[in-house]
C-alpha cells in the first residue's frame, strides 16, 4: 500500500493550486472591480453606508466582479427616540409681578428665550419657539416705561421671538391702609393677552407644531385651554402636555403648578 503521508503538494485539496502572489494579486483585482461596482451604482453607494461587506474563499476560476461568496450584512443602528418639541407662551406682566413678588424685582431684566431653554433643557425637551405677549402702556400714560418695552420687544423679534403687544388700561384702585386710612392710585390692567395666548396655544395644537405647550403665567383663564388640549390629543391620537412654569420662593403667595 502507498503511504498516505506521501502525498505531493498537488493533490491537498487545502494547497492553492497557485503561487501565493498570484492569489494576493488576484484578490486584489477582486476588490477594485467591487470598488468599482459600488462607485457605479446609487444603490450599492447607498447600501455601503450602511452595511460591511464580508466574504470567503472562491475557486479560482471565479469571474471579475463581486463574484460568489459577498454579501452585505447589514449593521445594527440604535434607534433614539426623539425629543419632546416645546413652544413657550410668555405673559410679560404676568411673569414680571410672579418675578417681583418671588425675589422683590422691580425691573423686567429677563430674557424669555434663555429662560424657556433653562426650563426645556431640564425637562429634556427641544425647544422650537417662543411667543411673547404684554401689556404695554401708552406714550401719554407712561412714557418711559412705552419706550423701554418697545426696545425690548424689538429685540426680542430680532431674535427670533414671536411678539404680541396691546395697550394697557388704566383705572383706579383704593386700598385700606393699616392706620385706617385709604390711599388712591392709578394702576394699568392687560386685557386680551389671555385671550391671545389660548387661541395659540390651540391654533398651533391643530397644526401639529409643539408637543409641548410651555406657558409662562400663572392666569386662571387659561384652566380652560387644557380641557381643549385634552380634546385635541384624543383626536389627533397622539400625546400633548400643557405646563405652567413661573418663579417661585417660599415667599411667594402663589405657587401654582410646576416652578
Amino acid at each position: 500500500f502507498p503511504n498516505r503521508d506521501a502525498r505531493s503538494p498537488s493533490d491537498d485539496p487545502h494547497t492553492p493550486s497557485r503561487p501565493p502572489f498570484m492569489l494576493i494579486s488576484r484578490w486584489k483585482q477582486t476588490l477594485r472591480s467591487c470598488a468599482s461596482l459600488i462607485g457605479r451604482d446609487s444603490s450599492l453607494t447607498l447600501a455601503s453606508r450602511h452595511a460591511t461587506l464580508t466574504s470567503s474563499c472562491s475557486p479560482p476560476d471565479t469571474p471579475k466582479g463581486l463574484g460568489r461568496g459577498y454579501s452585505f450584512v447589514p449593521i445594527a443602528t440604535e434607534r433614539r427616540t426623539p425629543a419632546k418639541r416645546a413652544v413657550a407662551f410668555v405673559d410679560g406682566q404676568n411673569l414680571f409681578h410672579a418675578a417681583r413678588e418671588a425675589f422683590g424685582y422691580s425691573y423686567p431684566n429677563y430674557d424669555p428665550s434663555v429662560l424657556a431653554q433653562q426650563v426645556c433643557a431640564g425637562k429634556g425637551w427641544e425647544l422650537t419657539q417662543v411667543r411673547f405677549c404684554t401689556g404695554i402702556p401708552d406714550v401719554g400714560d407712561n412714557s418711559r416705561w412705552h419706550l423701554f418695552w418697545t426696545r425690548k420687544l424689538a429685540a426680542m423679534g430680532r431674535q427670533g421671538v414671536v411678539v404680541y403687544s396691546r395697550p394697557l388700561r388704566y383705572r383706579n384702585r383704593t386700598v385700606a391702609l393699616p392706620d385706617g386710612s385709604e390711599h388712591s392710585f392709578r394702576t394699568g390692567e392687560e386685557k386680551g393677552i389671555d385671550v391671545r395666548i389660548a387661541l395659540d396655544v390651540i391654533a398651533l395644537a391643530h397644526h401639529h407644531e409643539y408637543d409641548v405647550a410651555l406657558v409662562m403665567s400663572q392666569d386662571q383663564d387659561l384652566s380652560e385651554v387644557a380641557e381643549e388640549i385634552r380634546v385635541i390629543a384624543r383626536e389627533q391620537q397622539r400625546w400633548i402636555k400643557i405646563a405652567s412654569a413661573f418663579p417661585c420662593s417660599p415667599s411667594s403667595p402663589n405657587c401654582r403648578g410646576d416652578q
